[in-house]
C-alpha cells in the first residue's frame, strides 16, 4: 500500500523523474511512493533513479500504456 501517489500521466522525459525526486524529498525513510507515468522511457529511468539514489524499486508494472512502479523510500 502507497504512502504517496503521483500521477504523471501524459509527461515525458525528464518530468515523471523530476517530479518523482522532488515528491521523494517529502517522505519519511520506509514510505512508499506509487508513481504512474505513460511515458515508455519511464521504465528505464526509475530503475536507473533508484539505483542511483538508493531508493528500492519495489515493483513496476504496467496496464494498457499506463506504467505503474512502487518506490521505497531510503
Amino acid at each position: 500500500m502507497a504512502d504517496q501517489v503521483l500521477d504523471a500521466k501524459g509527461l515525458n522525459c525528464p518530468l515523471p523523474i523530476l517530479k518523482t525526486k522532488k515528491a521523494i524529498k517529502g517522505m519519511a525513510s520506509g514510505q512508499v511512493l506509487q508513481v504512474m507515468a505513460t511515458d515508455p522511457g519511464s521504465i528505464a529511468d526509475m530503475t536507473a533513479f533508484c539505483n542511483q539514489t538508493g531508493n528500492e524499486l519495489m515493483s513496476q508494472s504496467n496496464e494498457g500504456d499506463v506504467y505503474t512502479f512502487e518506490i521505497k523510500v531510503s
